[in-house]
């Protein structure tokens, strides 16, 4: 696929220098808007809108939706109102509202400008719900059928209202915009007798969300019942929109994409990466890294209590790195087990005495294994192989003894922050990888010390 698109690329690239738009336009006209787009962000802004104007207004609108707003709005700025208003009248409401979210005030100004006033009216509505509810990625244009019609009336009334829905396989009975049912357009396609009333073939057990609801719950949702659409309704249980599976799909890769970034340490940013300067991605990962390098003072402080331990028994050095990070690790896949499972709705709060029982046992396991691997590891290379006298089998014992405790705290603290945000309504993935790993880090010299106090050196 990516061999095609360069070759087509290629191509398009020596049409436009041969100036052959006749022939571009032949070929442009049988590709996806979604390959459009990719194409005209490799062919450079000045070529970008010569190529846009040779597409049909369908297609061309399927393209500008599928375009990065930095090329959306150097579009915007050299069209014309009627170009404009072409581009805006072939766009659905959601798809609007998002251009409207992405764009500049006066950008925005002509836009608005140039949509029609229902348009416009369904745009402000939609603006106005919270950035994260249902209401905010919901779309207007839907099939709606009134119980009373028959299956004639309303196949009818699909094939003269569809050109302006997003979807229209699945269609909502409603009677004063109140939601009776529903009905597929097979449902309808293969009733026999076209005089049959729909509230007689429409099915009544509908599942619907509120505009208030968080949207990736409802992009789980969709998720899970395998609908093309799900109705969206408002306080007093009115219809006012639907929720579609690619409205969904952009959420659920948006939620995941913020998840990473936060469980490595950076805030969310709503840029792709190389649309992003160096100095927002530095605003993006700086708190963090301060916050961290501040709380390692904490390590250092640790260090700092056992310095006549250490000086005693120097050789313990040598085995701090390998013990942070295995504990570091440790805490890191539990936090991430958890994390992904409460986001896909398969653990709650509820179930955290399961989850720590799990993972206690899960650290036995891995801390014998990694113990007995350790103490082979240290007894053959280190004393053996490296000739280091100081290693000896009580040393050995007391660095997997601490190596089988570190683990073993750090997969109850991985599984246990996540699922305490999460009661207390923060996002999971806050208590991610690096935080842990300094918690894991300080409490694994505190038993290492420990260990290596009561036991060697007394």
């Amino acid at each position: 696929m990516a061999e095609h698109n360069v070759t087509v690329e290629n191509t398009i690239k020596v049409l436009l220098e041969d100036k052959k738009y006749s022939t571009l336009k032949d070929i442009l006209v049988t590709m996806n808007g979604a390959d459009i787009a990719a194409v005209l962000e490799e062919i450079g802004e000045e070529k970008t809108p010569l190529l846009f104007r040779l597409l049909p207004k369908e297609l061309a609108a399927i393209t500008f939706v599928e375009m990065n707003p930095d090329l959306q709005e150097l579009l915007i700025k050299g069209f014309s109102d009627r170009e404009l208003r072409e581009v805006v009248d072939e766009l659905y409401v959601d798809d609007a509202v998002d251009l409207v979210e992405e764009m500049p005030a006066n950008v925005v100004k002509r836009i608005l400008a140039q949509a029609d006033p229902q348009m416009r009216k369904e745009i402000n509505e939609i603006l106005q719900y919270p950035e994260n509810s249902a209401g905010s990625i919901m779309t207007t244009e839907y099939i709606s059928l009134r119980p009373q019609m028959t299956v004639d009336e309303a196949i009818a009334r699909i094939r003269r209202t569809a050109v302006d829905k997003e979807t229209i396989y699945t269609c909502y009975v409603t009677e004063n915009r109140k939601l009776l049912g529903y009905l597929t357009l097979k449902d309808l396609l293969l009733v026999k007798d076209d005089s049959v009333k729909i509230c007689d073939v429409m099915d009544t057990n509908v599942i619907a969300v509120h505009t208030s609801e968080d949207r990736e719950d409802i992009a789980q949702q969709l998720s899970k019942y395998n609908f093309i659409a799900l109705p969206v309704l408002d306080s007093d249980d009115r219809m006012v929109g639907i929720i579609t599976f690619d409205d969904a799909m952009d959420v659920i890769e948006e939620e995941a994409t913020e998840d990473i970034e936060k469980m490595a340490a950076m805030l969310p940013s709503d840029k792709e990466y190389l649309r992003a300067n160096p100095f927002e991605i530095f605003k993006q990962r700086i708190p963090w890294l301060m916050l961290l390098m501040v709380s390692a003072t904490f390590t250092g402080m640790i260090i700092t209590g056992f310095e006549n331990a250490l000086a005693a028994m120097v050789v313990l050095t040598a085995f701090i790195p390998m013990l942070m990070d295995t504990g570091g690790n440790s805490g890191s896949q539990a936090a991430v087990t958890v994390i992904r499972a409460l986001s896909l709705g398969e653990l709650e709060f509820k179930d955290l005495p399961k989850v720590i029982w799990k993972e206690i046992r899960t650290a036995v396991l891995c801390g014998c294994a990694l113990a007995i691997a350790c103490f082979a590891k240290i007894l053959l290379i280190d004393r053996l192989l490296l000739g280091n006298e100081d290693v000896t089998v009580l040393v050995a014992a007391v660095v997997c003894m601490a190596m089988a405790l570190t683990i073993l705290v750090a997969k109850i603290i991985g599984c246990m922050l996540p699922m305490i945000a999460y009661k207390l309504k923060f996002d999971p993935a806050v208590m991610s990888s690096p935080f842990i790993t300094t918690i894991v880090d300080a409490l694994s010299l505190l038993v290492y010390f420990a260990l290596a106090k009561a036991l060697l050196i007394g």
